[in-house]
């Protein structure tokens, strides 16, 4: 009851169910000797925790990727979706706060584990805590800071003075994450966890360069803003002063990790593309990963892999639900280019307006950044071993000139060539057809029997990679002026890639480098955020290829007698699927304060726009 009273005061929203022990009194639960007498059961509690910190962007809900602009939903008719929700990915777990503080008083008082012994799970819990206070703050903007406190209800108290709390600034809520993550990092073991579903010290200080970053980057790009976001009590907005001392931090945190040794750049196999895959996606023997959201047959599996895995491969009824577009496909630059770390746009027409004409499926796609086959399954590209076919129809020579031909799925004229492939893609509001063009790779699971409904995949979802700490670090140490430091940084990243080597390096390089390392992984909606550029790349103009969702579809050429009979030409168009532009708003910056918190929490501040 006193749980009770004490979600309904801060006007906590309940995003994340409790089970097990903590659907019980979590009063008496935590508090009693035999679960600080029995390591098995306080794992038990941790692992509680560790389930209920998947916000965001993740490929258990595979239709969260098709929110901004690296793909698109296929299952059924047009999405309408133009604006963004107020609500967006918000995060304010105040239940899992409490529940967190209470494990944390428990092992205070027990006298059953020595001090050692405490300190990983005091390291493990802080953490986790100061993981939900990031989700929150970078969609809310500063939360009230409840640090070790558990508030509980007693008749005769005065809940305005007692209970109810203001927001903490943005500045001090950064600040806050910042200090707990190097309080706790040498409380945790150096060693990698087993499949890195654990917090170790490097997941520690990964979190402290990415908050740091955040804040640095709020503190400088929203103050070159028109009308920078701020609110009166400074719960949104950091001064532009402070900017400096956060790279300063973001960057020594990652340096810790790059230096710790404990991972590495993966680069172990001479495919790049293969190891880009395996390097995101494979458990075994990975170098990158430093923590996952981690699932395991039987117990908890993830769908993505049934939901949208090619349909040519299922293995059951589901398949191409989703998936990638052409936007993101474009952001790979060619392995021979003379202006490297830069997008490079795929050419389907000459400059008179005539087909180009490829020698393969896959031409214009098997010469760019590797990092496209490890992400995406474009036509041609193989899959367990496989071509994936994606042909979305033929295109003829006639006495009129080139016509198109489609048909239904698995079609063929009359010689025996496949007019519409069975993958598609296709114009239709069916579902299981792929509309795109493209299909995920990264994330998607090789592992027999992963795309059945029996089984699903133990496919895990990575929060943090070594990449992303030597991403950091080329960040902050470009912001800081130390260019060479910066190119030294990206380069690490894109030798193991196998593109070429940056000679200069500008903020655009970064913006694109982060896109095409990234993709899926939770990344691409918070950076342009931070860097306030969001409004700028979803402007909600349907004529903007940038904010709009484009497909790209391939047709084989069947023209007997023609020098070009057999090769492939493509076509680009805006998708069907999508039909309105993504639209960012001011107000998207920080997510709404709910009206019903506000209600029973009136020191609660409102965000701007709001």
């Amino acid at each position: 009851m006193k749980n009770k009273i004490y979600i309904l005061l801060l006007g906590v929203a309940l995003l994340c169910g409790c089970s097990g022990f903590l659907d019980q009194n979590p009063d008496k639960i935590l508090t009693d000797d035999q679960i600080f007498n029995d390591e098995v059961m306080l794992k038990s509690v941790l692992a509680n925790y560790y389930s209920r910190v998947t916000w965001g962007q993740h490929h258990n809900d595979s239709y969260s990727y098709t929110i901004i602009d690296e793909a698109a939903k296929f299952d059924g008719g047009p999405d309408h979706r133009s604006t963004f929700e107020d609500d967006r990915w918000r995060v304010y777990d105040y239940t899992l706060l409490r529940n967190i503080n209470q494990f944390l008083k428990g092992l205070r008082e027990t006298k059953a584990l020595d001090e050692e012994a405490k300190k990983v799970y005091f390291g493990e819990a802080r953490f986790l805590r100061a993981w939900c206070y990031f989700n929150m703050v970078r969609s809310l903007g500063g939360v009230p800071i409840i640090d070790d406190e558990v508030y509980d209800y007693t008749p005769g108290m005065n809940v305005e003075e007692e209970l109810q709390r203001p927001r903490s600034t943005e500045k001090e809520t950064y600040d806050y994450i910042i200090s707990e993550c190097q309080e706790i990092a040498d409380l945790l073991t150096e060693e990698k966890t087993i499949n890195s579903a654990r917090a170790n010290k490097w997941t520690v200080k990964m979190l402290e360069a990415r908050a740091a970053l955040y804040a640095a980057s709020i503190a400088k790009y929203n103050s070159l803003m028109v009308d920078p976001l701020k609110t009166t009590n400074g719960s949104v907005g950091i001064s532009s002063e402070f900017s400096k001392a956060y790279y300063t931090t973001a960057l020594n945190a990652a340096k810790a990790v790059i230096n710790g040794g404990a991972y590495e750049l993966q680069d172990k196999k001479d495919d790049k593309g293969v190891n880009f895959y395996e390097a995101t996606s494979v458990k075994e023997n990975n170098t990158e990963v430093i923590w996952a959201r981690d699932y395991i047959y039987p117990g908890q599996t993830t769908e993505f892999t049934k939901f949208n895995i090619p349909k040519s491969h299922a293995e059951d009824i589901d398949n191409s639900y989703g998936g990638p577009i052409l936007n993101l496909v474009e952001e790979y630059e060619l392995i021979e280019t003379d202006n490297p770390g830069y997008k490079e746009k795929i050419k389907t027409k000459d400059e008179d307006g005539n087909y180009i004409f490829y020698s393969s499926a896959d031409a214009p796609f098997k010469d760019r950044d590797p990092r496209l086959w490890g992400t995406v399954i474009y036509p041609g590209a193989e899959f367990k071993g496989t071509p994936v076919i994606l042909q979305a129809g033929q295109l003829n020579k006639t006495a009129k000139g080139w016509s198109l031909k489609v048909g239904p799925l698995d079609s063929k004229d009359e010689n025996g060539n496949i007019i519409t492939s069975f993958n598609g893609p296709r114009e239709s509001n069916e579902q299981y057809i792929n509309k795109s063009g493209f299909y995920y790779r990264k994330f998607l699971d090789e592992t027999p029997q992963s795309s059945t409904r029996g089984r699903n995949s133990e496919m895990w979802m990575p929060r943090f990679r070594i990449s992303e700490a030597y991403m950091i670090a080329c960040e902050a140490s470009f912001e800081l002026g130390q260019n060479a430091e910066a190119l030294n940084y990206i380069n690490k990243v894109r030798d193991r890639a196998g593109v070429k080597q940056l000679q200069s390096i500008t903020f655009d390089n970064i913006v694109h480098e982060r896109r095409v390392e990234f993709a899926f992984e939770d990344h691409r909606y918070w950076d342009l955020k931070r860097w306030r550029l969001a409004h700028k790349v979803w402007t909600g103009n349907n004529d903007d290829e940038n904010a709009r969702h484009r497909r790209l579809w391939p047709y084989m050429v069947v023209a007997p007698g023609d020098p070009n009979d057999g090769k492939w030409v493509f076509i680009e168009d805006f998708l069907f699927m999508s039909p309105n532009a993504r639209y960012f708003k001011m107000q998207n910056y920080y997510n709404f304060i709910d009206l019903g918190w506000i209600n029973n929490n009136p020191k609660l501040e409102k965000n701007p726009y709001q």
